[in-house]
């Protein structure tokens, strides 16, 4: 949080004289980056023979992506997971088999190859896709960029009120405090199991990033 006063060089003015205003900014910017999981569900009655399938088809997934050109450290295992499936009949629980879930993040740098890597990675034995979200890498210049905004809004909105009360503003603030900041990552679909897919398309959209001060001002009367 930026909390700062500046010195006073023409002396205390009196705490009355002042005005309070917040300031917002936002920026939509374009992404370049994708994130997106994929994953393998296995379900058998045998808990090896569904770890061993599980495991032929995730290790056939990863090679796919290599030869895609997605690098090596762009590919993190998100989560897995055994758990037991149960039927039930007339209140009895009934064993059914196992269920493995391997499921795969993966960062994208090109988005023009972000449907290919999703029709890649199902015609390679994934069924499970979800929280395909872009982003941009440079977060933190965009955000900068959204405070000057949002400072300018503030002063703006100062000048406003000093206008209509007839009073000379001072144009340096004696007090700017950032009070919030939010980056909103666009996420393309919700969670979905996968069937099928053959040339899917993504749309990136925009990122927007947003930044929020409070400011005072004081003001002159003469």
């Amino acid at each position: 949080m930026y909390n700062y006063q500046l010195p006073n060089r023409g002396g205390q003015h009196p705490k009355d004289h002042l005005i309070k205003v917040t300031g917002e900014g936002e920026l939509a910017v374009q992404p370049d980056t994708a994130s997106i999981n994929i994953g393998v569900i296995t379900e058998k009655k045998e808990l090896v023979a569904a770890q061993q399938e599980n495991s032929l088809e995730a290790t056939k997934v990863i090679n796919s992506l290599l030869a895609l050109g997605i690098l090596q450290n762009h590919l993190q295992t998100f989560d897995y997971r055994i758990e037991s499936n149960y039927d039930f009949d007339q209140g009895k629980q009934i064993f059914r088999g196992y269920k493995i879930t391997h499921i795969l993040q993966v960062k994208i740098e090109d988005l023009s190859m972000v449907g290919k890597v999703v029709d890649t990675a199902v015609q390679n034995g994934v069924n499970y896709v979800a929280n395909v979200k872009f982003t941009v890498k440079n977060e933190d210049s965009f955000y900068r960029q959204a405070l000057v905004l949002a400072l300018n809004n503030a002063t703006e909105k100062a000048k406003t009120i000093a206008s209509t009360l007839n009073v000379t503003l001072l144009a340096t603030p004696s007090l700017v405090v950032e009070v919030g900041s939010t980056v909103q990552p666009f996420y393309h679909q919700p969670e979905t199991m996968v069937k099928g897919l053959s040339s899917t398309q993504f749309e990136p959209g925009q990122i927007v990033v947003k930044a929020n001060i409070a400011a005072e001002f004081h003001y002159r009367t003469v």
